[in-house]
């Protein structure tokens, strides 16, 4: 394959601090960057940019790595607006409209499901994404469970069984032969199609001792640990986490001085989803004492119907730095690097030699530009692999 040298960059965030300016984003300006099969090859100031076959000019733009969201759930049918509207008129929020979801769900086809993610992932790469993990959890038997992650896996490496979402209306009565079912005959249906298995540990979904076998099971299966929890009140989502060495746990809404102890001294990753909050008027993260305790905190857009329906990156980040009271370059680096981290990937996230040559190409001067400019179309271009996935504006793809 050709070497192409993208030039023109006027201020590149590589988010690898041996480079640029060697902070946390590694900026360089005036910058050019090398892609050869699919990888970073090379980068540096543009005076310095060795010969390439191809040239692409971006004009003076900033270019920062593909965003990573780890936490979706895009594989459904229907919609949940009622509920929303509801919910804005002062309704509280206690993930019970899950099983409205499961109902579409189970109804549609495997056609319809994929043609609903291709549309809300074709939105992702607009927006800057070029990694993403796709849950199951809307179908909570195992015919549409093992039907979603099949579609999810047409669409990423990056697939979760969640199962363990909450128990269906049918087994309301019967909480032993969900769980038998979903650590039994439904995992071993849905695990040749994922990588990661997921419990929401919380009240009204599964407590403690539930998870651990849900987790256990899914050990054994040869998938890999991730949590939802401490997402609607303090529990031992987080402390299970960290015993299980999962790769993320997901929410971090309500935590105790304990659970900031077990995540900083762990390498289990933080993934905060500013969207759920923002969707529910739910109280928001501590993420600034996640950061000064030194956890490694990951930002997603938690894409769902239900209580998160955004595709958008760029919003995320912005809410992030908002409402959280991120910086913009430690939003960043939470929404390329941090994601990377908590899928446990060492090959994207960062924009440095023998990384995936994965970039969004900003219509603007600065990746500052992705928290001041929010609700705004921001993403010019995005490529992976260095492969133009969404063209610049006015040219066709």
């Amino acid at each position: 394959m050709s070497a192409t040298l993208f030039s023109g960059i006027g201020e590149l965030a590589t988010c690898e601090p041996t480079l640029g300016d060697e902070s946390s984003l590694g900026l360089l300006h005036d910058a050019a960057l090398v892609a050869e099969d699919g990888r970073v090859a090379w980068v540096g100031r543009a005076s310095d940019a060795p010969a390439s076959d191809e040239r692409v000019e971006l004009g003076g733009r900033a270019v920062v790595p593909g965003f990573v969201d780890s936490h979706t759930h895009l594989v459904f049918a229907g919609e949940r607006s009622a509920e929303f509207e509801a919910r804005m008129a002062g309704e509280p929020y206690t993930g019970g409209g899950i099983m409205t979801t499961v109902a579409a769900t189970r109804a549609a086809s495997s056609g319809e499901l994929r043609a609903n993610a291709g549309r809300l992932l074709a939105e992702m790469h607009a927006s800057g994404t070029t990694t993403v993990e796709i849950k199951s959890g809307y179908g909570l038997d195992v015919a549409t469970e093992r039907r979603i992650l099949a579609v999810a896996r047409e669409l990423t490496s990056e697939t979760t069984f969640l199962g363990a979402h909450v128990v269906p209306a049918e087994y309301a009565n019967d909480r032993e032969g969900y769980l038998a079912l979903v650590t039994g005959e439904m995992l071993a249906a849905c695990a040749p199609f994922a990588r990661w298995i997921d419990v929401f540990c919380e009240s009204g979904a599964f407590d403690e001792a539930e998870s651990i076998r849900v987790l256990a099971a899914g050990v054994a299966a040869g998938l890999l640990p991730r949590v939802h929890g401490n997402q609607l009140g303090y529990g031992p989502g987080v402390q299970l986490a960290v015993e299980f060495d999962a790769a993320s746990v997901d929410h971090c809404t309500h935590l105790s001085e304990e659970d900031l102890d077990a995540l900083a001294y762990s390498d289990t990753v933080a993934t905060l989803l500013p969207v759920a909050e923002f969707s529910t008027r739910s109280r928001y993260a501590d993420a600034r004492a996640l950061l000064d305790a030194g956890v490694t905190v990951a930002l997603a857009t938690d894409c769902n119907p239900g209580s998160a329906f955004t595709t958008s990156m760029p919003f995320v980040i912005a809410l992030a730095v908002r409402e959280y009271r991120m910086t913009p370059a430690e939003a960043l680096v939470a929404a390329t690097l941090g994601g990377a981290t908590a899928l446990r990937r060492t090959d994207i996230g960062r924009l440095a030699p023998g990384f995936s040559a994965d970039f969004a190409v900003l219509d603007a001067p600065s990746y500052v530009h992705l928290a001041y400019r929010p609700g705004s179309q921001v993403i010019a271009q995005t490529w992976r692999a260095g492969a133009r996935l969404v063209a610049p504006r006015g040219e066709e793809e």
